[in-house]
């Protein structure tokens, strides 16, 4: 199959008409497709598999381009078409796709469900012919089918997710593929025609089931319901194993992804316990705030007036010092008492007391100190209380200070704890509860071992269905040798058998062997690619292991980094490519080369493998189309300027309108 030209008509961002003429010149069969990201890349790589299977991967599936759209009245329509010319096995193919979008009368676009496929071609008189409406899908399987075009259609994201899966033992699908891409589904269908894929019903042995003659002993027909039950018996619970098959690997995956998370997410438990432990000591902290802050309320509302008087209060003091007020009274001498001793003339150390002398003046001096006066008494006593309310206020704005700055603490450490544990919750996003997910990890697990315990019951009823069979086939067989037309069934059955046989092992062999040389053809590729002491392993699933040469005896395998599983699958797809390019001209595996068109494959790639990649590519395909990226640009053109045959540029007008030109 060759791609020969492609032509879009309001496709996505391309307005208008445009094509591209792919090269096909064996020599430089590489055609080259640069843009900057958002220029249509992807998109234009989208139309091939559109065209061929009316499938996008699209987010939106409106294909109409949005700028044609914005030019259109009520009423009008637009249609919007690819097509490719595509030779395949010698004749010239064009396959159309068509979708027609109208506005109604109010302006509203009608998406139309369905596309129209057109397939035609020359016949050898130069007639262009159509395939029929009944015949254009399995044309189209006959060219490319649908399955196997993501091994030619894809970009280095698929690239990266095939890795995956064929690393992590679902290669079903890749095994289906290479055996239909180097024809081993040849020897498939042989093998159906002549035993079936279920029973034997609908084969050339099935039809000699349906040409006994039971007449000459009706045990024969007896044996032939029985044999047939079983061999329902056996379909349905071989369709149950091919479930299970589906499933068990499923659940595999399932349980790997659930104890990674849960160990990645026992971290989460520290982090919680982190939290709870913050938490509480934020809570001690507010308590202990709580009640600092009432004490202060408290001594402040009971001793705000002393401490708002202090200055007062010692201004006053200083001033009966000045004044020398203070501390003449004589402690329990009443005015009586020296009224007394002047009239009895004698002082109470018996010194004479005469009006007028020194004496009786000290006397009369201090009536003004003592009671009923006692001028100096009340001052003594209200200097004490002063000098108590001083003190007092001294010890509130203590207490105050104390209790201010606990709490300016307190308020500080439990800052710093509520920033740990924003730091914690945000680190805890990436985290899940590992509680319901080792409660669904139980679940898989359980589930896990019911399958496999059905699937290891289900293939020993099969073994006992089938010993079963045998016995009433060898039962029958001898009752049919009785019959002259029986026993013709009997022998025409026998040749069918034998051919099965000898066509089954054939394919083993043929099978093994394309298995062996492709696991050859791909550790080449791979090794050149990354050259890391490291090769590659096909097993009979077509599962991918990657060994260390210098363990290889071992047999023990490695687990990959993204680099060298980008590598591997890319070395996978292309030995297939190239082994279908080799087989063409074999009479047994007679294969079709097909192209590859890859959306920015080299971005997959570290610039150290980009220069192998462009020398693999070009001689691995018969015909290679690349969308790169402007910055790849000049490693493309530096790698791979020998083999270009076309190329061409996106021309992004804006985010609705892009346009092909040759550079």
């Amino acid at each position: 199959m060759l791609l020969k030209r492609i032509c879009l008509v309001d496709f996505r961002q391309f307005v208008g008409k445009q094509e591209i003429e792919f090269s096909v010149d064996p020599e430089k069969n590489v055609t080259v497709i640069m843009g900057e990201n958002g220029s249509g890349k992807t998109t234009f790589a989208q139309a091939f598999t559109w065209c061929m299977y009316g499938k996008t991967d699209f987010a939106d599936p409106l294909v109409l381009c949005k700028a044609t759209l914005q030019n259109m009245r009520p009423g009008d329509s637009k249609t919007v078409s690819v097509e490719l010319k595509v030779e395949h096995k010698g004749q010239d193919y064009y396959i159309l796709r068509e979708q027609t979008y109208q506005l109604d009368n109010s302006g509203k676009l009608k998406r139309p469900s369905l596309t129209k496929l057109t397939i035609r071609y020359k016949s050898k008189d130069g007639q262009q012919e159509f395939i029929p409406e009944n015949k254009k899908d399995s044309k189209v399987k006959e060219i490319l089918p649908e399955e196997l075009s993501g091994y030619f259609f894809f970009d280095g994201e698929r690239i990266g997710n095939m890795s995956k899966e064929i690393q992590s033992g679902k290669s079903k699908e890749f095994a289906e593929a290479v055996k239909k891409l180097l024809g081993l589904d040849t020897y498939l269908a042989a093998l159906k025609h002549i035993k079936g894929a279920r029973g034997v019903k609908n084969s050339v042995i099935g039809s000699y089931e349906e040409q006994y003659d039971a007449h000459s002993d009706s045990r024969i027909a007896d044996y032939g319901r029985e044999i047939q039950s079983l061999q329902d018996q056996m379909d349905k619970k071989n369709d149950r194993i091919g479930e299970l098959d589906s499933l068990i690997p499923k659940l595999q995956d399932e349980i790997q992804d659930l104890r990674i998370k849960i160990e990645k997410n026992k971290g989460a438990e520290d982090l919680t316990r982190e939290i709870k432990s913050l938490q509480a000591i934020i809570e001690r902290n507010n308590d202990i705030i709580g009640n600092s802050t009432q004490n202060i309320v408290s001594s402040f509302q009971k001793n705000y007036r002393t401490y708002f008087y202090q200055k007062m209060i010692t201004d006053v003091l200083q001033i009966l010092v000045d004044a020398d007020k203070l501390d003449k009274g004589i402690p329990d001498i009443h005015q009586r008492t020296i009224d007394y001793l002047i009239a009895r003339g004698t002082c109470i150390c018996g010194t004479p007391i005469t009006s007028g002398d020194e004496h009786y003046q000290q006397l009369m001096n201090l009536l003004e100190y003592i009671p009923p006066q006692s001028l100096g008494t009340l001052i003594n006593q209200f200097v004490e209380q002063c000098n108590y309310r001083v003190s007092s206020a001294v010890n509130i704005f203590e207490s105050v200070r104390s209790n201010l700055a606990d709490v300016a603490e307190r308020v500080d450490e439990n800052h710093d704890r509520e920033i740990r544990i924003s730091d914690i919750e945000e680190q805890l996003k990436g985290f899940a509860d590992v509680g319901p997910l080792q409660t669904k990890l139980m679940a898989y697990n359980k589930d896990l071992r019911e399958k496999t315990d059905e699937q290891r019951r289900l293939n020993q009823e099969i073994g006992s269905l089938q010993t079963r069979i045998d016995r009433y086939e060898s039962e029958r067989r001898n009752l049919s040798l009785k019959n002259d037309n029986n026993r013709k069934i009997e022998v025409y059955k026998a040749y069918a058998e034998y051919i099965y046989s000898v066509l089954q092992n054939d394919y083993k062999e043929q099978e093994k062997k394309v298995r062996s040389e492709l696991e050859v053809c791909i550790n080449e590729i791979f090794t050149s690619i990354y050259n890391g002491g490291m090769s590659l392993k096909i097993d009979d699933k077509y599962n991918i292991q990657t060994i260390v040469n210098d363990y290889k005896d071992f047999n023990v395998g490695v687990e990959t980094s993204t680099a060298q599983s980008i590598s591997i699958i890319f070395a996978f797809i292309a030995g297939v490519i190239k082994m279908a390019r080799n087989n063409k001209d074999n009479e047994k595996l007679s294969t079709e080369p097909y192209p590859l068109v890859m959306d920015a494959p080299l971005s997959a790639f570290d610039k150290a493998r980009i220069q192998t990649v462009c020398d693999t590519l070009p001689n691995i395909a018969e015909q290679v189309i690349i969308f790169i990226k402007d910055t790849d640009g000049e490693i493309a053109a530096k790698y791979l300027s020998e083999k270009i045959g076309a190329d061409y540029i996106f021309d992004k007008h804006n985010e609705f309108e892009t346009f092909l030109s040759k550079r």
